[in-house]
């Protein structure tokens, strides 16, 4: 086979807000209302500020957040997601806690800043973009602020749950280490976690790839 063969398919239109908006549009709800219980630790002993929850989906998380004392923004590159999310921050009553944001990170749309907390749960970056993206992302941390990434650890292309043309886009802590400049950034947590995830009917073992770093004032 030629290194044509070897390729990573061009998946550019994955990360559009067309394809986003039409796979929102396609369901009820796509995730499970719950927030992502890695972020319910790493989050836990922080004492509450701002936070921004970039890739913020359906809410879960920024509800979540804004429940436990937060002023969240969610930012996403979904409108339809960001309309669910704010219905789902009113019917909890958080509302009042809680700003949305259409915003196209792997374009590099312009972020706030300034935040004690900036979350992204399973954002998958093709890997020419991660650097940039993830630099950015960053940069919406206050100094003496938090940046929280979860991600699906690589070693889950053998549970045969991930689709095999996005493996590619699976990372490991150090991967995210690798774009905080350790001068300007302290890492306070970094881990991969095992947990148990049952798809149709048969439960497997998965992996996430947990890291939380803080910004130096």
């Amino acid at each position: 086979m030629s290194d044509h063969d070897h390729a990573a398919p061009d998946l550019t239109h994955m990360f559009t807000e067309e394809f986003w908006d039409e796979r929102y549009s396609s369901s009820q709800r796509v995730w499970s209302g719950n927030p992502n219980a890695r972020l319910v630790e790493e989050v836990g002993p922080l004492t509450p500020g701002t936070a921004l929850d970039v890739g913020c989906g359906e809410g879960a998380d920024v509800v979540w957040l804004a429940g436990h004392g937060w002023t969240v923004t969610g930012v996403d590159v979904s409108g339809v997601a960001l309309e669910r999310a704010a219905q789902h921050a009113a019917e909890a009553g958080v509302a009042e806690r809680t700003s949305w944001q259409r915003a196209d990170v792997f374009a590099r749309d312009p972020l706030p800043t300034g935040f004690d907390l900036v979350t992204a749960s399973y954002v998958h970056v093709p890997p020419d973009l991660f650097d940039d993206v993830y630099r950015h992302v960053a940069a919406s941390v206050a100094p003496g602020g938090s940046l929280v990434v979860l991600a699906h650890h690589p070693d889950d292309v053998h549970t045969g749950l991930r689709n095999s043309e996005l493996c590619h886009l699976l990372f490991t802590p150090e991967a995210v280490h690798a774009v905080l400049d350790p001068a300007e950034w302290e890492v306070v947590s970094s881990r991969v976690v095992s947990r148990e995830h049952v798809h149709e009917g048969t439960s497997h073992q998965v992996s996430d790839t947990v890291v939380r770093a803080r910004r130096r004032s």
